[in-house]
């Protein structure tokens, strides 16, 4: 199975994935706007903070340019946004482990500080969570256009039984139907 063949096009769920994209894009796009307010070094590793996060040029840099791809993809929306959200906040997660790591050496070129690194998992997790959301689930129910898409031959009975109670349910379908003996007065 691919992933896009279970892609549902123009579902209520778009919007979720288009929000989420943009809340998460602009408040990435305003800290790293204040950075650069800030007029912080590049490689500056000496603990200047923006937003009470530890920061420098080139974090505010990487910040500016995610928070424009995640508001280009709230305005492309759809299935494009939902893959977005669970890419960049897998990187964000990822970038939360190896931050982790790397805190206190001299590697740490981004000047990440434990509060970086809690906020970077909750921003991952965030993100990921707008873009898994009506996608990806254990109980997804049957109106659920994933899962008419994975369990396509089910779907397809469900839809057939629902159009016959309903034929069963209209005038045309009560008038044709049996009706019950008519009891005599005796």
């Amino acid at each position: 199975m691919k992933l896009r063949e279970e892609l549902p096009v123009d579902h209520r769920l778009a919007v979720v994935y288009r929000v989420g994209a943009a809340v998460c894009g602009v408040i990435l796009l305003v800290f790293g706007c204040l950075g650069f307010a800030d007029q912080l070094a590049f490689f500056a590793t000496d603990g200047s903070r923006v937003a009470g996060l530890s920061s420098n040029g080139l974090l505010s840099l990487l910040s500016v340019v995610v928070g424009l791809g995640m508001a280009a993809g709230a305005v492309v929306g759809g299935n494009f946004a939902s893959t977005l959200n669970i890419v960049i906040g897998s990187l964000f997660l990822l970038s939360g482990f190896v931050h982790l790591f790397v805190l206190d050496r001299s590697v740490n070129v981004l000047d990440f500080s434990m509060a970086n690194v809690v906020f970077s998992f909750v921003m991952g997790l965030l993100i990921v969570t707008f873009g898994m959301y009506g996608r990806v689930s254990g109980g997804l129910p049957h109106d659920n256009p994933y899962w008419r898409r994975r369990h396509p031959g089910q779907a397809r009975r469900e839809e057939q039984a629902a159009v016959a109670v309903d034929a069963r349910r209209s005038p045309a379908g009560l008038a044709a139907a049996p009706q019950p003996p008519a009891r005599s007065a005796d």
